[in-house]
């Protein structure tokens, strides 16, 4: 055995290990059964492989949801990252509403927002993952209140509309909506809402 091979043996990580895979698995179960709700045995079951296989790849349980996140953000959430590109300000709103009811109403997806369901409710232990997502939806909202100041320097947005009060308006509606997936509300019974919102700011 070489010292490569002899080095993989003793983390126990074995051949073949498809990394994006098994973060894909575990992005899956934290947006299921939330941080707290997930446990090294569903995490390393869903993602195939064994706890120190687990631990040399990606570290610790909290190490793992922060990639798990980061993977959520460029993958399933990616919608909002694409529309806040939209060049007209009725676009970037319409995609974000109703990206986030096809988003929210995809078959076979865990119901509702991994950002919100996954710690929104924490112990003390898994507090720092708690103000890690309370500031990755700060930080979302910031990009929201960015292009809406951009969008009211084009002249798009009434002076009398503030960017962040829009911003907290919008990510406020999107939270409500992953609530109502979470209740079992249908793909039209969400779009009806997002274009209610639509038409309530004159964007529709």
């Amino acid at each position: 055995m070489g010292n490569a091979e002899a080095i993989e043996s003793r983390m126990g990580r074995p051949r073949g290990f498809d990394e994006n895979a098994a973060l894909e698995a575990a992005m899956r179960v934290f947006w299921e059964k939330s941080y707290e709700g997930a446990t090294l045995s569903d995490l390393t079951s869903a993602m195939g492989i064994n706890r120190s296989s687990m631990y040399a790849a990606f570290g610790d349980k909290a190490k793992l949801f922060r990639r798990a996140v980061e993977r959520y953000g460029e993958g399933p959430a990616r919608y909002i990252r694409d529309a806040l590109e939209k060049p007209v300000l009725r676009d970037v709103v319409a995609d974000l509403l109703h990206g986030a009811v096809l988003f929210l109403s995809q078959p076979g997806q865990p119901r509702g927002c991994l950002s919100v369901r996954a710690a929104l409710a924490c112990g003390d232990d898994a507090e720092p993952i708690q103000k890690a997502m309370v500031e990755w939806r700060k930080g979302g909202e910031e990009a929201l209140r960015k292009r809406f100041a951009k969008a009211q320097r084009a002249g798009e947005l009434p002076r009398g509309i503030g960017p962040a009060d829009l911003a907290r308006f919008i990510a406020t509606v999107m939270a409500g909506l992953t609530v109502q997936a979470v209740n079992g509300a249908t793909r039209e019974e969400m779009k009806r809402i997002a274009d209610l919102v639509l038409k309530s700011i004159g964007l529709a």
